[in-house]
């Protein structure tokens, strides 16, 4: 076992004393040099020097031991006749007298200054460690975290710390073991409400707006000064349980807006979701209606139109909760893939085709190859991804603007798919969020009805085939945006 080699506060006042007798001793040894050299015995200022000297290094206690023994080799060893105590002469008595004044009055002037020293310098320190620890406590974001902080800021200070909670602790220096008298105390109801001591270990509760937080236990590790101010370890635990006190606040905070949040999209969504079942069913009911009511006084051309609007708003309905599905199985990591080998220029003209429909005067144009565009991955998911973007294209361009959907292989071997739309395009800082569920761009967002679901799913179902989605502004100036998907590409 490592024997303890730390000074007691006993064995220091002996050292101190102890180097009182050496500046004596040395004064004595500088008095008899000179006595020898100049031979005259008129030394006692080497004498005051010595204590002088002990009564502002050491204190009152050792400078008044040093005036004695300092009076006593005076005396003896160089006032004729030496080596023989004398006070016979006025002279002997004013000796005596200066050694103990200077001692007595340079002692306690020195004493009161380290004094004011001393606290000036616990202040500083006491002062440093507070703003430390603040700034540590403020910093971290977790309860356990600022647990651990304490315990590290109460060994700083030389001490050992454990800090406990519901059965847990985190203790400085690293690897404390607290006794099990002590786990047992942290376990107990009554321990969380006044300090107390077990064992030398000094208890206290982590208290805050009448919340138990906790228990800090610390002990001296024998290297403490006496005077050491147990009130910043105190300080220090009510700044822990503050911070822990506002980290619990701060999270409720969070999982209140967190909640408002999560209901505002929940009434957004319900919302943005009723209306876009409405609006396909109401055009299906009354087409349907129109149909069964006056389907016989209707010309072939109004009664081809009527069939043909439930078959489009049948279609866009199936696309939405085709959509709605997706999302939950991605969601959820329900959503398997089985890849396979498909040409992309067939899935870009079903697209087209499809959606060319519901385009009104705005022009939708497709440039796709052959065989040669093979990609990988599930040609119904790539085609409601696809789908997905140039519906959101022919949402957002105007009246009369063109939309392009051109497939292309580069030359890693992807198979890249771009929709380029003239819309009024999506700022910079919104490029990387509008793939985001739920989220619209405030560009774009006035007087368009939506989820913001489409671009989300449809990034989902591309990253699912090992593809992925982006977006970018249109390079040749106009305003518009181009959004790209990359697939993996197959054998043809």
């Amino acid at each position: 076992m490592a024997r303890d080699w730390t000074i007691g506060p006993r064995a220091r006042g002996a050292l101190r004393y102890l180097a009182a007798l050496g500046m004596v001793a040395v004064s004595t040894v500088v008095a008899e040099v000179i006595y020898r050299v100049f031979h005259t015995d008129r030394l006692s200022m080497v004498f005051l020097a010595g204590v002088l000297v002990a009564a502002v290094t050491l204190g009152p206690g050792p400078a008044y031991f040093a005036a004695a023994v300092a009076f006593l080799v005076y005396d003896i060893y160089l006032v004729e006749p030496r080596f023989v105590f004398t006070m016979t002469s006025a002279e002997d008595f004013l000796v005596l007298f200066v050694f103990l004044a200077v001692a007595v009055l340079t002692g306690g002037l020195a004493g009161r200054l380290r004094e004011a020293q001393r606290r000036a310098e616990t202040r500083a320190r006491t002062s440093g460690a507070l703003f430390r620890a603040s700034e540590e406590f403020s910093a971290s974001g977790h309860e356990d975290a600022v647990r651990q902080a304490l315990a590290h800021r109460i060994a700083e200070t030389g001490r050992e710390a454990v800090v406990f909670e519901d059965g847990r602790w985190w203790s400085a220096p690293t690897g404390i073991e607290p006794p099990e008298r002590l786990v047992r105390a942290a376990l107990d109801p009554a321990a969380q409400i006044a300090p107390s001591e077990i064992d030398r270990w000094r208890l206290r509760p982590l208290r805050a707006d009448g919340q138990e937080l906790g228990l800090a236990a610390w002990r001296s590790t024998g290297r403490l000064q006496a005077d050491d101010d147990e009130r910043l370890v105190d300080v220090l635990v009510d700044m822990a349980a503050a911070a822990i006190a506002r980290s619990r606040l701060s999270g409720a905070r969070a999982e209140m807006q967190a909640r408002e949040r999560t209901e505002q999209l929940r009434h957004a969504l319900l919302s943005s979701i009723s209306h876009d079942l409405r609006t396909p069913l109401a055009a299906i009911l009354a087409s349907a209606s129109s149909l069964r009511e006056f389907g016989d006084r209707f010309d072939a051309a109004v009664r081809d139109d009527l069939t043909l609007t439930i078959q489009e708003e049948a279609e866009r309905l199936n696309l939405f909760v085709g959509n709605l599905l997706n999302m939950t199985k991605l969601e959820s990591g329900a959503l398997s893939i089985e890849p396979v080998t498909f040409g992309m220029g067939e899935v870009v003209g079903r697209v087209v085709q499809r959606l060319g429909k519901r385009a009104g005067d705005r022009e939708l144009v497709a440039q796709a190859g052959g065989d040669e565009l093979a990609a990988l991955g599930d040609p119904i998911l790539a085609e409601q991804a696809l789908a997905n973007v140039v519906e959101n294209a022919v949402r957002f361009s105007p009246n009369g603007a063109r939309i392009e959907v051109c497939a292309r292989r580069t030359d890693n071997g992807q198979v890249v798919v771009e929709v380029w739309d003239e819309g009024p395009g999506v700022p910079d800082a919104d490029l990387a969020m509008i793939f985001d569920k739920f989220y619209r761009s405030p560009a774009t967002a006035a007087g368009q009805q939506g989820t913001g679901l489409g671009l989300s799913i449809t990034r989902g179902l591309v990253e699912a085939m090992g593809g992925t989605a982006s977006a970018r502004p249109r390079p040749d100036g106009r305003t518009g945006l181009v959004v790209a998907l990359s697939f993996p590409g197959g054998r043809p």
